[in-house]
Formats: structure tokens, sequence, C-alpha cells
């Protein structure tokens, strides 16, 4: 269960997450250009409605498979009864709410946009879901196999195909080329994803009878309704915020809100994506023993807050000069948006690897709850604070709700797995959280002493970060043995895991 094993996965994930932002990073700039807030808005409010209905038709069979597929990997029977159920389910579930969106495609345009103008880009939006569905089988399947470099290509490959044909055809249509760039994105995970999965061995069991399948299907289902309803109620969330929003202060402010939430959830998602490729599937492994489960959590986590703490830190005091590279002037509203859930996305980052020891453990309920917590605590902040402080509250739920989710968080896996940090996990939390808090003020009322404070806090965060990095690598190898020395001359030697 070695440190190693875990940064080398990240790294795999990593780099292809890196090309991946820099692909969406281009794709959201031409976007902004092209269409404005409104635009950027409209596409929101498509991926919302994608996301949520993608959720509930997967039934969270993408993750629960995972498990399973880890749990299998040994018993080349049931693996292969597996992989036939994932498959079939996500084929036959995914039909199933592509028709339902297209029937419903007018009631739904008027609820969210308060038109029926929209009706045809909706219904659509049914294919997406269908598409996701079958992206979702395929790149699920290779998690579970621990494939993470194959991931990691379908990620940069079809992050690539997604954006080029996307972008050709709002060049093309404008506006209404919108539903054709959603469309891509799925697609072309799809397209990349097969070339990978069918390379792997065919399945070798025969083709399972319905009652087979039904006794494969049912326990992953059930396992995966509670991700579901988790992924699900953070997607109705989203929703229900943006259309909330848009019916409020207009299309705009949602174009707004959706420039600060997607570089905010971009940095931490590639980070998150990163981190969950191998951890996950390890943790699976693992949970029933209290100690490994208790050493790997502190280790994500402290992996976690030192490489990406420090760019949190330059994110806050950024935030007005990225929102202006990213998208354009038009979107400076949502640069205090940004700094807000910059500071959340600390305690998010500290409190996420706790959070997989429900769902690797089986505790559906539990996870349930822990996962519903967040989207409650968000929505009752926003609900209360839109009419007074209007689109700034957004930021602000966003941080109080992920503080308390911390503690709760925190609270349950102690009473549940006897969890205990370490020491180097509470500095590093209380580290960055403190930081954090501290450029956000002087962000709010100085923004230029805050951009040069953050730059220099950043870069000796990052330097600590690194040590820390080193420690749990070890230092055989040529480069971190440099490193090493470098610390060790600078009269800051460490003590590597390699050592203890």
């Amino acid at each position: 269960m070695s440190s190693r094993g875990l940064i080398r996965s990240m790294l795999l994930t990593g780099g292809a997450q890196v090309v991946s932002i820099g692909i969406s990073i281009v794709r959201m700039k031409v976007l902004a250009l092209l269409l404005g807030p409104s635009g950027i808005g409209l596409l929101s409010l498509y991926n919302s409605l994608k996301d949520i209905a993608a959720g509930t038709a997967g039934l969270g069979m993408g993750s629960s498979s995972v498990r399973q597929i880890a749990n299998d990997r040994a018993d080349e029977q049931a693996l292969s009864r597996v992989r036939r159920v994932l498959l079939a389910a996500h084929l036959v579930q995914g039909g199933i709410a592509m028709l339902a969106v297209w029937l419903l495609r007018q009631p739904i345009s008027v609820w969210l946009m308060g038109t029926d103008q929209f009706a045809t880009e909706v219904g659509l939006v049914g294919v997406a879901v269908f598409l996701t569905l079958m992206s979702v089988a395929q790149t699920a399947l290779l998690q579970g196999m621990r494939r993470i470099a194959d991931l990691s290509r379908v990620t940069v490959l079809g992050a690539l195909v997604a954006t080029v044909a996307g972008l050709t055809a709002v060049w093309l249509f404008g506006q209404a080329g919108l539903i054709w760039f959603l469309l891509a994105q799925p697609l072309g995970t799809v397209v990349v994803a097969w070339y990978f999965t069918r390379r792997l061995p065919p399945p070798t069991t025969v083709r399972p009878s319905l009652p087979d399948l039904w006794r494969v299907w049912r326990p992953m289902a059930q396992l995966g309704a509670v991700f579901m309803l988790g992924t699900l109620a953070t997607a109705a969330t989203l929703l229900l915020v943006r259309s909330w929003i848009t019916r409020d202060l207009g299309l705009e402010s949602a174009g707004h809100f959706a420039a600060a939430w997607g570089v905010s959830m971009t940095y931490v998602g590639f980070l998150l994506t990163a981190m969950s490729a191998d951890y996950y599937p390890r943790l699976a492994e693992v949970i029933k023993d209290r100690v490994a489960t208790t050493r790997l959590m502190n280790d994500q986590s402290q992996l976690g807050l030192a490489i990406g703490g420090p760019v949190l830190l330059l994110l806050i005091g950024l935030a007005p000069w990225v929102i202006r590279l990213l998208y354009s002037e038009d979107f400076t509203p949502a640069v205090v948006l940004l700094q807000w859930q910059t500071v959340g996305n600390i305690f998010k980052l500290a409190s996420w690897p706790m959070g997989f020891a429900f769902a690797a453990s089986a505790r559906s309920k539990v996870s349930l709850v822990v996962q519903i917590t967040w989207n409650l605590l968000y929505l009752l902040f926003f609900a209360w604070g839109l009419a007074t402080y209007g689109l700034e509250i957004t930021g602000t739920a966003f941080l109080a709700a992920y503080m308390i989710y911390f503690f709760v968080v925190a609270i349950l896996v102690r009473k549940l797995y006897g969890f205990r940090w370490e020491r180097l996990s509470v500095r590093l939390i209380g580290v960055h959280a403190g930081l954090a808090f501290a450029l956000l003020g002087l962000s709010l009322t100085l923004p230029l002493a805050g951009a040069v404070a953050s730059v220099l806090l950043a870069l000796v965060t990052g330097i600590a970060g690194l040590r820390v990095v080193v420690r749990k690598i070890g230092t055989k190898g040529r480069l971190t043995g440099r490193i090493a020395g470098v610390f060790a001359r600078l009269g800051w030697p460490l003590e590597t895991d390699d050592d203890t």
C-alpha cells in the first residue's frame, strides 16, 4: 500500500487531465467569445439537464461496478458476468432515458427557460444522456480493471475529438449549435473508449440468462442507487440553482455563475479524478482493515493538499485575471464567486478521501445521507441569501456548506472506521484553510495586493508540498534523491516513508 503507487496513478491520470483541461480552456474561451455570458448560461442548463437525467438513468452503476470489478478481478467467471451486465444495463437504461426526455421535452423547456422554443434542443439532450451512459460503462470497466493508462488516453483523445466537432458546430450555427456541441462530448468518449475496451480480453462466460443477469444486476443497482441518489442530488441542486438564477436574475447571471463554477470545478475535478482513478479500487480492497484504511486515507489527504493546496491559494488572488483570460471582460461578476468557491474547495479537497470510505464499504444509507447533506446546506444558504446578496451568495453558500460538510464527514469516519488524523494531515489542513481565508479577505479589499500575496504564498506552500510528496515517494529515485539533497542543503532534511 505504498504512496508511490498512488502518486504514479495520479501522475498518469493527472497528466491526461492537464491536457484535457488545456483543451477545455480553449473550448470555453472560444465559446465565451462567440456566444457571451448568455450562451454559456444556456449551455450550463443543457449540461445540468443531461447530468440529472444520466445520473437517474444510470442508477449509479458506473460507480458500483468499479467496486465490483475491483473485487472480482481474481475470479474470471464473476468478472465476465459483471462486464456483460454493465454494458447491457447501460444500453437499456440509456435507451429508456433518451425516450423519456424526448417525450417530455416541451414541459422541461418551459420549466427551465420559461418558454417552449428550446423544446427540440431539450429533446436532443436525451441523445446526449444515452451516449453519456455508454461512455460511463466503458470508462468504469477500464477503471475497475485499473487500466489507468488507457483511461488517461480516453480522457485526452475524447476531449480533443469532442472539442473539434463541437466548436465546428457552434462556429457554423451559432447558439443553435450548442446542442451539437453537447452531443459531441459523450460521443467522442464513446468512440475513443470503445477502441481501448475492445482490446481487453473478451468475457469468457457464455451469455448469461435473464435470471443470471438479474442476480448480478440487482446488488450492483442497489449499491449504485445510493451513488445515483447522491449524484442526482448534486445535479438537481445545480439545475435548480441555475434555473432559479435564470428566472430571477437573467441568463447572463446564469452565465456568470457557470463561468465561476466551471473554473472552480475544472481544477478540483482534475485533481480528484486523478486521485480517484486508483484510490477508490485500492480503498475498496482494504476497507475492512482499519489500520490500512486510516493510513491510505491520510496519505491521500496529504497528497491532495500538498499538490492542490498551493494552486487553490494562487487561484484566489489571481481570480480576476483568470476569468478575463479564460472568458472575457463580460464575465467580471464571476470573479467574486470564484474566490469564495475556491476557499470552499480547500475543505472539499480535505474531506474527499474520507467520503469515499462509505462507498468503498458499501454503507449505502450513510453514503447517501452524507452526499445529500452538502446539497441541502447549499440550497438552504442560497435560498436564504439570494434576495439580499444577489449572485454573490452562490459563492458564500458554497464555502459555508463545505465547512459544515467537512466536520460531518470527519465525525462519521472516526465513529465508523476508527479513523484518526495524522499530525501532518492536521497541519496541512490548518495551514491551507487559514491562508485561504486571509487571502480571500485581502483579495476582496485590495485585489493587487491579494494577487501578489497569492503568488508568494503559493510558492512557499508549493515548496513545502513538494517536500511532502518526496517524503511519500521516497528518495531512491534519481530525481527524488536530488530533491531531497536540495532540502538537506537548505537545512530542512526530510525523513521519508522509506526510512520508517
